[in-house]
């Protein structure tokens, strides 16, 4: 468990919470690629660590993440026209780039100076994996840009599904890293069965064993920590296990192990203290992956079916996430909750917004959840004293999760290790 002060440390992230000063020394993904696809399209209002910020992609294609309100007299910046390679303000027509360059100042005279002495807050900006990537963080401590590995290859099929949370970055950051309740809540769409390694297809996830009590590993890394989740496999118990290997890239990416036609990953960023961002993404070989459409419906998270117009999902709290309790009474719903992701946020969302950890009890199918709380305590705490910010710079590649049935005597590390050196 963690004292009231430690939770916050490891929770809160807006104004000068040092958790929020440590994620904007890394490359945030502030939206979906798809989100600002058309040149001079409607500009994407985000909020992001308690920031307001506005993307956009200008006549030319190119992206710009700036601050969120006009500097003129603080307008949104996401109601303007986009045009001429540029966002002008409706409120009093001034003109902004890419680059935070004010182009035009329609109110002010055509001899004023004004405009050479005014630069709007622009952030750097990357593209890669079907997001657009911004750094929020001061430019002198900026590190290069490094796609994470399900955006390393640009061939690559990516398929991301988005929601709106309302509960903290944390609670979410913890199911993502949790192995152990997959064999629990999960349990109708990750079906046991008598496959050789976990498998997939449009309707359920397959894994071969039964055991829902892995015992854990947990090796530190870098960039952040892997474990494995070691279970008994339904074929050759005697002389197998079925490992489960899971990677935490801080401070909000996780590497979810995958199954025989794509891998799994999810990222979480926090629009505020109490609510967040989650992207739940399929990649991999375009000739196997599935397609985003289909991934969502899989997920039941389609846009304008399971979710509103600001990504927010229609089953909440308050309707008891549309729960259907005459299915559960069936053996095709220990939920009563269609869709993976759904069940999760059911159980994320009803600790509250901001979960107390003050008063769990924890016990061996959590020393992820442990390391994933004492690591982060301890990166928020060296930030607000050293300015350090885990992670970065850490080297990603070759990064990957994987998940094999495997002879006893073999050690799940020798295989991470074997499977960067492959990809390097």
């Amino acid at each position: 468990m963690l004292t009231s002060e430690e939770n916050d440390l490891l929770c809160r992230v807006e104004n000068d919470a040092p958790m929020g000063h440590l994620m904007r020394r890394h490359w945030i993904p502030v939206c979906m690629s798809e989100e600002v696809a058309q040149p001079d399209g409607a500009p994407v209002r985000l909020r992001i660590l308690g920031g307001e910020y506005v993307a956009f992609r200008d006549s030319e294609g190119r992206l710009g993440v700036l601050d969120g309100h006009c500097p003129h007299r603080g307008a949104l910046l996401a109601l303007g026209r986009n045009e001429d390679c540029g966002l002008r303000c409706l409120y009093h027509g001034w003109k902004i780039d890419v680059e935070g360059t004010v182009q035009e100042m329609a109110s002010e005279p055509p001899e004023s100076a004004l405009k050479t002495k005014v630069k709007h807050k622009a952030f750097p900006v990357q593209e890669a994996g079907g997001f657009v990537w911004a750094y929020l963080g001061p430019r002198d401590a900026m590190p290069a840009f490094e796609p994470p590995p399900f955006a390393a290859d640009p061939s690559a099929q990516v398929s991301i599904l988005k929601i709106k949370i309302p509960c903290n970055w944390a609670q979410i950051q913890e199911g993502q890293i949790d192995s152990a309740h997959s064999s629990s809540l999960h349990y109708s769409d990750m079906k046991p069965a008598r496959v050789g390694g976990a498998e997939a297809d449009d309707k359920s996830w397959y894994r071969p064993s039964t055991d829902k009590s892995p015992k854990l590993q947990i090796e530190r890394t870098p960039y952040g920590f892997h474990y494995a989740a070691i279970r008994r496999p339904i074929k050759n118990a005697a002389t197998h296990n079925y490992i489960r290997v899971t990677e935490y890239l801080a401070p909000f990416v996780s590497l979810i192990p995958p199954n025989n036609i794509y891998n799994v990953a999810s990222i979480n960023v926090p629009v505020d203290d109490t609510t967040t961002m989650f992207y739940f993404i399929a990649w991999g070989n375009p000739e196997t992956c599935t397609p985003t459409d289909e991934w969502r419906r899989f997920c039941h998270a389609v846009p304008g079916v399971d979710l509103n117009p600001d990504w927010s999902p229609i089953r909440t709290l308050e309707n008891n996430f549309l729960q259907d309790r005459d299915a559960m009474r069936g053996e095709d719903s220990f939920t009563g909750i269609p869709g993976i992701p759904n069940q999760d946020i059911a159980m994320w969302v009803g600790m509250g917004p901001i979960a107390d950890r003050s008063k769990d009890i924890l016990g061996a199918s959590d020393m992820a959840i442990v390391e994933f709380r004492r690591l982060m305590v301890d990166a928020a705490q060296a930030m607000a004293e050293t300015g350090e910010a885990f992670g970065v710079g850490a080297t990603l590649h070759g990064v990957q999760s994987y998940q094999e049935v495997m002879p006893k005597e073999v050690d799940w590390r020798t295989k991470v290790a074997r499977e960067s050196q492959a990809a390097e």
